[in-house]
């Protein structure tokens, strides 16, 4: 019971913390090489839990653990994380947060296919999951016309496949959440994936404009680095290795409301009407998902007693 109390309060602090990440992300990359920013907030982040669990004598290392959480920072990190920063050049921060939303609905499409019986979705799931549908929907109405830049239109669908790439990692991670130590793997993934952002970045990125970083930016790197990857990763791993993955995934849905408001506030991004009918229908979804999730738990439960 402790534990799932504490995983719960993991996944609050990365509902919160990630939902401003992406504001900062956009002040960092403004100015930043993106994938660069990416790559020197996750190795600095990885590296610091890599040597403070060091020092404390429990850094567990194996050739197959490096080759997981090799696996793991790639899509986690250097195609989610690392290529929404990277999007972020083209499109409004609550606009990248607004289709990572869309991760519960490929945590249960990938679940589904790969034949995960425990994952199938119930009633409750499927509506909560055409309300959150729904709510995506409300808010790309406000964006149709930004659709016919070339640039808007390919940063939506990049980041589209990066949301993609965080669900199957989310999924392959959960699967894999019992066969080493929480902060170990949150660490190893940051570092490594950072790694492989910095191979992108010598390819993908502009490197005379490191010249023209501003100060903000870099106190976006700083945050970044400290609120986003060393403190709120590892709650997120931590929330995934304790709680159903659906109920873990519903952060994508209350993040875009944290950005949007940062956005139309410090960013002059737009919010209407409209974005406050999506935000009610997206905590119905919320609602329905968990509901959904609590029921299959209680059927669980019940078949287990039956069977004894």
């Amino acid at each position: 019971m402790q534990n799932n109390i504490l995983a719960y309060v993991a996944l609050i602090i990365v509902c919160i913390v990630w939902g401003t990440t992406y504001f900062f992300m956009r002040i960092g990359v403004e100015t930043f090489p993106p994938f660069l920013f990416s790559a020197l907030r996750q190795v600095i982040a990885g590296g610091l839990i890599l040597t403070f669990l060091k020092l404390l004598g429990k850094l567990r290392l194996s050739k197959k653990t490096l080759l997981t959480q090799t696996i793991l920072g790639i899509l986690l990190i250097s195609l989610g994380s690392g290529v929404i920063g990277w999007t972020e050049r083209f499109i409004p921060s609550g606009l990248a947060a607004l289709i990572v939303s869309t991760l519960p609905m490929y945590v249960i499409f990938i679940n589904y296919v790969a034949g995960l019986e425990n994952h199938k979705p119930n009633s409750y799931i499927l509506i909560g999951l055409l309300l959150g549908s729904l709510g995506i929907f409300l808010i790309f109405r406000d964006n149709l016309m930004d659709f016919i830049n070339p640039d808007y239109l390919v940063g939506t669908l990049i980041a589209f496949g990066a949301s993609f790439c965080w669900a199957a990692g989310s999924v392959f991670s959960k699967s894999q959440s019992s066969r080493n130590d929480v902060m170990t793997n949150a660490a190893l993934q940051m570092l490594l994936g950072g790694v492989v952002l910095f191979i992108m970045s010598y390819f993908l990125d502009d490197y005379t404009e490191i010249n023209g970083v501003t100060s903000q930016s870099l106190y976006a790197l700083g945050y970044l680095t400290v609120i986003g990857s060393t403190i709120a990763y590892p709650c997120y791993i931590y929330a995934l290795n304790k709680l159903p993955i659906g109920i873990v995934s519903l952060y994508a849905y209350i993040n875009p409301f944290i950005a949007l408001i940062l956005g139309y506030f410090v960013l002059n991004e737009r919010i209407t009407w409209i974005t406050t009918g999506a935000f009610m229908t997206v905590l119905l979804a919320i609602y329905c998902i968990n509901k959904g999730y609590k029921m299959k738990v209680e059927k669980i439960n019940i078949r287990a007693l039956k069977n004894k």
